[in-house]
C-alpha cells in the first residue's frame, strides 16, 4: 500500500512538474500586429536587396535578472539572451534565432522559450520562422552569396540599451575606456560588425539604428500608454517622498520611498539612477550619490522615474526641506514654474522648438516686468535663463534620454519629450529646475505629469502629510539584540 501511494506520489508531482513547464511568459502589451508593422517599416526601407540583422542582449551571468535590449524588444518582445532576428527583404521573411532549450535552467527558473518552442513563438510574434542559433551562419550565407546579387546588410551600430541607460550616457562611458591605453574593451556592436566582416567579407554592413531611431521617436498609442503609466508612477513616487521629507533625513531614505512606490506599482526597477540632491548638491546636474542628509532652510531636487515593461518617464519637482519656501525661494520658484507654463502655451504639432523657446523667452520678458528677487546674482541667474537653449530638452521612451532627433524640426503627433525650465546661480552653488513630460497629440500637447505637485501651495501642502520615512522610520543600527 505504502508503495502505491509513493508511486502516485511521483506520478502527481511529475504531472504538475510538466503542466508548470508549459507556462511561459511573453509581454501582454503589444499585439503582433504592431510587431509586425514595425518589422515592415524596416523591409520598406532595405528594400528587396538587402537584409537586417539584430543580435539581443546576452544572457546574464549568476543571479543577475535578464533584461533584453530596447531594439530587440521593440521588434519582437521576446526577452531570451544569445538570440537573432534576421529580415530578409527578398521575400519580407523574418526569422529568429534562439538556443536550443536547458534543462536544468528551465527546472530552476521556469520555462524560457526556445528554438524548441518554434510554433508558439511565431503565434505570439508573427515571425516566419523559429530556428537554432547554429543555423544562423548557414542562413546568411543562402541568402545571396552563393547564387544572386550579394544583399546589404543592416545592423544597428549604435550601443545598445539595457535597463537604466541612454545612448548618451553609454558613448560618454565608452569614450573614457577609448582614452585608457590599458583599456581594450569595444563595444558589442563593434564586436559583431567586426565578426560578421571577418566571416563574410562579401557583406557590404550599413548601419540600421538611424532607421530604428526615426521610428521609435514617434510612439504608437500603446506605447503611450506605457509612458503614461510610468509617469503615473514617477510622479506618485516623487509625491511620496514629498511627504517623508524632513531636516535630518538622508538623501537615500527619500530614493528608498521612491524605490517603494516603484515596486509596488509593478515597475522592474530604475528607468534611470535617482538624482535627490539637497542644498549644494543640486548645483549637479546628475548628482547620484544620495549620502548626505537634508538641512533645514534648503532645498531639495528629485529627478527619478521607473523602468515600467521598458518604457520609462522624467519628471522633477524641487522643494524646500523645512516644508516652506523662504522669500528668495518663493521669487525664483515662481520664475522656473511661469517658465514651465509659458513652454507649454506654445507647444502643439507643426511648431519647432526654436519657435516654442523663442516665444516663452518674449513672454517671460513680460513676466520679469515690475519682479523684483532678493539678491542681484539671483536676477541675473533668471536673465541668462531667458537665453538658455536646454528648458526644450530631449525625447522619453524606452530610454529616459530617448533616441531620435527632436530639434528644430516640426513637432508631430506621439512625439514624448520634457520641459524642463532651469537657472543656475554659480554664487550659492545652487540650481532650481521642474521639468515635466508631455505628448504632442493631433491637436494640442498634454502634460503627462501635470498631476504631480508644482505650485508653491500644492507643494507646501503636500509636504505636511505623513511619509512612509515617519510612519515606518529607519532604525538604528546595529540593532539591539537580546542575547541569552
Amino acid at each position: 500500500m505504502k508503495k502505491r501511494i509513493f508511486i502516485l506520489t511521483l506520478i502527481t508531482l511529475k504531472s504538475v512538474f510538466l503542466l508548470s513547464q508549459e507556462k511561459h511568459y511573453y509581454q501582454t502589451d503589444f499585439s503582433k500586429d504592431e510587431f509586425e508593422s514595425r518589422r515592415a517599416i524596416i523591409f520598406d526601407e532595405i528594400g528587396d536587396n538587402g537584409i537586417a540583422l539584430i543580435q539581443s542582449a546576452p544572457t546574464v551571468a549568476g543571479f543577475k535578472v535578464f533584461r533584453q535590449t530596447n531594439t530587440f524588444y521593440y521588434l519582437c518582445g521576446i526577452e531570451e539572451g544569445h538570440a537573432y532576428m534576421l529580415l530578409n527583404g527578398k521575400n519580407r521573411a523574418t526569422t529568429i534565432y534562439l538556443p536550443h532549450r536547458e534543462e536544468a535552467r528551465q527546472n530552476s527558473q521556469g520555462k524560457i522559450l526556445a528554438a524548441e518552442d518554434a510554433d508558439l513563438i511565431k503565434k505570439l510574434t508573427g515571425v516566419t520562422h523559429v530556428r537554432a542559433v547554429e543555423f544562423l551562419a548557414n542562413d546568411l550565407i543562402r541568402l545571396g552569396l552563393i547564387k544572386g546579387k550579394t544583399p546589404v546588410l543592416f545592423t544597428p551600430l549604435s550601443p545598445a540599451e539595457m535597463g537604466n541607460d541612454s545612448r548618451d550616457e553609454i558613448l560618454s562611458g565608452h569614450a573614457r575606456a577609448a582614452a585608457d591605453p590599458w583599456d581594450s574593451s569595444i563595444t558589442r556592436e563593434a564586436k559583431f560588425k567586426k565578426q560578421i566582416g571577418e566571416r563574410f567579407p562579401e557583406f557590404d554592413i550599413q548601419d540600421l539604428s538611424p532607421l530604428l531611431d526615426a521610428m521609435r521617436l514617434i510612439k504608437s498609442p500603446n506605447e503611450i500608454e506605457l509612458i503614461s503609466k510610468a509617469t503615473d508612477i514617477a510622479g506618485l513616487a516623487i509625491i511620496e517622498a514629498m511627504r517623508s521629507t524632513k531636516p535630518g533625513i538622508y538623501e537615500y531614505q527619500l530614493d528608498a520611498a521612491a524605490k517603494f512606490i516603484f515596486y509596488q506599482h509593478g515597475a522592474q526597477g530604475d528607468g534611470y539612477p535617482s538624482i535627490i540632491a539637497g542644498g549644494k548638491n543640486t548645483f549637479f546636474g546628475h548628482y547620484f550619490r544620495k549620502t548626505d542628509p537634508l538641512k533645514e532652510g534648503d532645498l531639495v531636487l528629485m529627478d527619478y522615474a521607473p523602468d515600467y515593461r521598458y518604457y520609462t518617464s522624467d519628471v522633477t519637482r524641487i522643494w524646500p526641506v523645512n516644508g516652506k519656501f523662504s522669500k528668495a525661494q518663493t521669487a525664483l520658484y515662481n520664475y522656473i514654474e511661469e517658465y514651465r507654463n509659458a513652454l507649454f502655451r506654445h507647444l502643439k504639432p507643426g511648431v519647432t522648438s526654436n519657435e516654442v523657446l523663442d516665444n516663452a523667452a518674449a513672454d517671460m520678458e513680460e513676466y520679469l516686468v515690475g519682479k523684483t528677487f532678493e539678491k542681484p546674482s539671483h536676477l541675473k541667474a533668471v536673465k541668462e535663463g531667458l537665453k538658455f537653449r536646454g528648458h526644450f530638452q530631449h525625447p522619453v521612451g524606452m530610454a529616459v534620454h530617448d533616441v531620435g532627433q527632436l530639434r528644430n524640426i516640426p513637432l508631430k503627433p506621439g512625439m514624448v519629450f520634457t520641459i524642463d525650465p532651469m537657472i543656475w546661480i554659480p554664487e550659492e552653488r545652487l540650481y532650481i529646475r521642474i521639468e515635466d513630460i508631455v505628448v504632442i497629440t493631433e491637436t494640442a500637447a498634454r502634460n503627462l505629469s501635470a498631476f504631480v505637485p508644482s505650485s508653491i501651495s500644492e507643494i507646501e501642502k503636500m509636504i505636511k502629510e505623513k511619509g512612509l520615512t515617519e510612519l515606518r522610520p529607519a532604525q538604528d543600527l546595529p540593532l539591539e539584540k537580546n542575547e541569552e
